[in-house]
């Protein structure tokens, strides 16, 4: 964010915060949905998504109607001749996209699994520019209800969060997504301390986050110290693997070392000096998330 535009801005949400914080608090919950513009990338991601062309005219590419957006999402088929061991989910994190995900879909196709990968909304080939926990969660079972149940979810990033909370149903209204395994790629662990560095960095103030919280639990059911993976994986037996590099510059080790303590059905596994992203294309991680999502028990049925 440009130095001026966050000296503005941070200049409002002062003066909300003593005059009229219910409008600080819905001026910053859209700021804090607000998604970057998916047609706007930066070199390294033109590049990434121009060495994907070729992968991604490999799936059949459907659309799904959820809330006011439409999620794309992209069905990759194993190779003919392979015996099907079950579909899996992807979904990727914040300002991220299916090509993105090329490493692991590759990964999961070549061991028999077909791939379903989601744009969450603002993302992608998807529709919209919010997205938050309720929204990802509803594009998530959206893709459960048309392709699960699921051999595996696999999440990134924000899409970790959002695969957890997916899985134990956290979400009011939205029913929890059938799987037999949960990965979480360099996933953050609670969504109030995601908030609460956003919330330093413009200024929000007390009155005005509480206001923002309030919002986020109409939207939900739930306010934000209830989007805790740690706690939902806690309520739930699915075996579960975190994978976290700790020089992730990002999401803290500390995240998944909270997440790893939900219970002895999740598994930590530490990728050393690979970051938030480069995590995501590495041979070895990817074999080692392959092979946990395999070690499954037998199969769903392909739709």
């Amino acid at each position: 964010m440009a130095s001026i535009a966050l000296k503005v801005i941070r200049g409002v949400f002062g003066a909300a915060e003593l005059v009229a914080p219910r409008l600080g608090g819905r001026i910053g919950f859209e700021l804090f949905c607000r998604t970057p513009n998916p047609k706007v990338l930066t070199a390294g991601e033109r590049r990434a998504v121009e060495r994907a062309v070729d992968f991604m005219a490999e799936a059949r590419h459907h659309r799904i109607k959820v809330g006011s957006n439409c999620v794309a999402v992209h069905e990759f088929r194993p190779g003919e001749g392979r015996p099907f061991a079950g579909t899996v989910l992807v979904i990727h994190g914040w300002r991220s996209r299916t090509e993105y995900m090329h490493a692991l879909i590759e990964g999961c196709r070549d061991a028999g699994f077909r791939v379903v990968s989601l744009d969450l909304p603002g993302h992608g080939a998807s529709t919209g520019r919010r997205l938050n926990m309720a929204s990802g969660v509803a594009a998530a079972r959206a893709g459960g209800e048309w392709f699960g149940p699921f051999a595996a979810v696999i999440g990134h990033s924000f899409g970790g969060a959002v695969a957890a909370n997916a899985v134990a149903g956290a979400v009011d209204g939205v029913a929890p997504i059938e799987t037999r395994r949960l990965v979480m790629i360099a996933a953050p662990n609670a969504l109030s301390e995601v908030f609460d560095g956003f919330r330093r960095y413009v200024n929000l103030g007390r009155r005005s986050a509480s206001a923002l919280d309030d919002r986020i639990r109409r939207l939900s059911g739930h306010g934000l110290a209830h989007f805790t993976s740690a706690k939902q994986l806690a309520r739930l037996s699915t075996p579960t693997l975190v994978v976290h590099a700790p020089d992730d510059a990002e999401v803290s080790a500390e995240d998944a070392r909270n997440l790893a303590r939900a219970g002895d059905h999740v598994r930590l596994v530490w990728a050393e000096g690979l970051g938030h992203r480069r995590i995501l294309s590495d041979p070895g991680i990817v074999q080692q998330v392959v092979g946990f999502v395999a070690a499954a028990d037998e199969p769903a049925p392909l739709h």
